[in-house]
């Protein structure tokens, strides 16, 4: 793993975007080498959405579970092979869709510019442009010129990725290992307004809660009670339910309105209301004009997490194996 000490001190202290890996993010990185590779990735990612509006979400938790093990490098687009288990079957990631679609999207990009653009790349503006179609306009900016890791393992997934079982120490701790501190925590948590949560992510908050039967006292009674007629018993993992309660396919603030009433689905976001700091950063995010503007600026510093750049890492032609 790399030196997490180091990846803080580049964005807190020199407040420059992935210059700690012998090179940095910027704007327009493939201005000289594919010009339209933006646009590419753009209308291919539209066009994809405009079919699928469950896409959004998939691709907003792929970025984010990618960045989360060994930084943003496309690491978790990775397949398996005979000789490693790849953070693609990770637990935490066999619920994870559209591989095959930034695959085409990828592909859309080689045929104009082979060998150039990075599957990472590819993935940090498919997510941003699917999540923004609906406004027309990008929700937050994506800075560019990381490359691909080579090595994907099974087992950094499960050490890395927070977990929606998770109470609020451990959360942030998990945060902190990647640069991100709690602030950070609860905007990106705001991701949770779009896509769904399977059953065996949440039930044990219905059911069985301190091991007794019982159900999690923090959690609205009313909306357990509805959540028990989608969710059946503990041992249910192929159901799923919004995870912010009539707005899976609208990106907004609403996520907070949703906590604060005490309707978070999993235990990770009943978290966000245990601490007294994180409490009032859910009260802020409230206002839509605040979200917006600090969900754009915590998307970028994830996007920056522990990034190759420069002669590091590769830039693969598909994106599910290495060159």
């Amino acid at each position: 793993m790399r030196n997490q000490a180091l990846i803080l001190l580049c964005i807190v202290v020199f407040g420059v975007i992935g210059t700690c890996h012998g090179g940095s993010l910027r704007k327009k990185y493939y201005k000289k080498t594919c010009p339209n590779a933006e646009e590419i990735i753009k209308t291919a990612t539209e066009k994809h959405v405009a079919n699928d509006p469950t896409l959004p979400a998939r691709f907003l938790r792929m970025h984010f579970h990618d960045c989360f093990v060994r930084g943003c490098d496309g690491s978790v687009l990775l397949n398996s092979t005979t000789n490693n288990s790849a953070e693609k079957d990770a637990i935490p990631n066999l619920t994870l869709a559209g591989f095959d679609v930034i695959d085409d999207i990828k592909a859309e990009v080689e045929k104009k510019c082979p060998n150039v653009v990075s599957c990472a790349d590819v993935l940090a503006l498919a997510a941003r442009d699917a999540v923004s179609f609906k406004f027309q306009r990008p929700l937050w900016e994506v800075l560019t010129g990381r490359r691909d890791g080579r090595v994907s393992r099974v087992s950094e997934a499960l050490a890395n990725l927070p977990s929606p079982f998770s109470n609020f120490t451990t959360l942030v701790r998990n945060f902190a290992n990647q640069g991100l501190n709690v602030h950070d925590l609860v905007v990106l948590s705001g991701g949770h307004t779009i896509g769904v949560g399977h059953c065996n992510a949440f039930s044990n908050r219905l059911y069985n809660f301190t091991g007794r039967g019982d159900q999690d006292p923090s959690l609205n009674p009313t909306y357990a009670a509805f959540l028990k007629t989608q969710c059946r018993n503990l041992t249910d993992n192929t159901t799923f339910v919004p995870m912010d309660p009539g707005s899976v396919f609208t990106f907004d603030n609403n996520y907070y309105v949703t906590v604060k009433q005490n309707k978070g689905l999993f235990q990770s976001d009943a978290a966000l209301l245990t601490n007294k700091g994180s409490r009032n950063i859910v009260n802020e995010l409230v206002d839509p004009k605040k979200f917006f503007t600090e969900f754009a600026q915590s998307m970028k510093r994830m996007g920056a997490i522990n990034v190759l750049t420069g002669n590091e890492g590769e830039i693969r032609k598909k994106c599910f194996v290495a060159n």
